[in-house]
């Protein structure tokens, strides 16, 4: 059923464990998570970047297939579809395509003016009974610093007190593949953002590469929800290079796009139980 994602990332708040985001960018993808998720038992949180929505049609193409989806497949574990990283234009095309909830990603306006965005959009998703994520700061991004960023706690506080349901604050986080030289999670700044925020969920973006043990450590600190999308990407495309190394596209039918993507489809739910499992989130519906 598809629900917004406040009540699963508040439980995971509570329980110390977090919820997997996992980004989706085609119709195998979407299965792959969703079957796992139901297989788990895992409330789950479907997750789609401005960029794959218009690769997969649009957002109302993306809400229409989600949503058929999830009943024709009999899901039965809460499943939260997600803007990540949403412009200001975006979170008002995903509310009118009939996502559940949204990300409001203000770290290209000044703080003043993320902070009166973020404020008018919490408001509108809360009078609509969607979740709103909102970010402090920026993430950081493979190649521009081996460090990545890190939030102002005073910040984070002010975000947290106009009511959003779960924070991105950058605590040394990277999106993509994390360099070797990664100076690794800030656990004095996720401290510190944790105190400020008096509670709220924070969510930990760029989920792929990092040591298992500093994953854990980041949830009994406070981290209640958790991005993935690169290291899903990677086991599709390894699985989906095997076949074709191997020859099999070539063998009888195996060029037929059902098979030919199968292997890779495979893979995600392989990484997704897989993640779930480290997350704590596994039998939780």
């Amino acid at each position: 059923m598809l629900v917004n994602a406040a009540e699963m990332v508040k439980a995971a708040n509570e329980g110390h464990y977090a919820v997997g985001h996992f980004n989706i960018n085609n119709l195998e993808w979407t299965k792959s998570c969703l079957l796992e998720a139901e297989a788990k038992k895992a409330p789950i949180i479907l997750g789609v970047s401005e960029g794959a929505g218009k690769y997969m049609g649009g957002f109302k193409t993306v809400s229409a297939m989600v949503h058929a989806m999830v009943g024709e497949l009999g899901i039965t574990v809460p499943v939260a579809l997600h803007l990540d990283h949403g412009t200001y234009e975006g979170c008002y095309k995903c509310i009118e395509a009939g996502f559940t909830s949204i990300m409001f990603d203000g770290s290209k306006y000044s703080f003043e003016e993320n902070l009166e965005k973020t404020k008018e959009l919490v408001n509108v998703a809360h009078h609509l009974g969607m979740s709103i994520e909102a970010e402090v700061g920026a993430i950081g991004e493979n190649g521009v610093s081996n460090k990545g960023e890190f939030a102002d706690p005073e910040e984070c506080a002010k975000i947290a007190e106009l009511g959003v349901d779960f924070l991105a604050a950058g605590i040394g986080n990277i999106h993509g593949k994390y360099p070797a030289d990664w100076a690794g999670l800030s656990f004095e700044t996720l401290d510190a953002v944790k105190k400020a925020v008096k509670g709220l969920p924070l969510v930990l973006h760029g989920g792929t590469g990092i040591p298992d043990e500093q994953i854990q450590k980041a949830i009994s600190l406070g981290v209640a929800k958790i991005n993935v999308n690169t290291e899903c990407q990677l086991y599709f495309q390894e699985a989906t290079r095997k076949y074709i190394e191997e020859g099999k596209d070539l063998e009888g039918k195996g060029y037929d796009p059902r098979k030919l993507l199968l292997p890779g489809a495979e893979a995600i739910k392989e990484i997704v139980g897989i993640k779930m499992d480290m997350f704590g989130i596994s039998g939780k519906a």
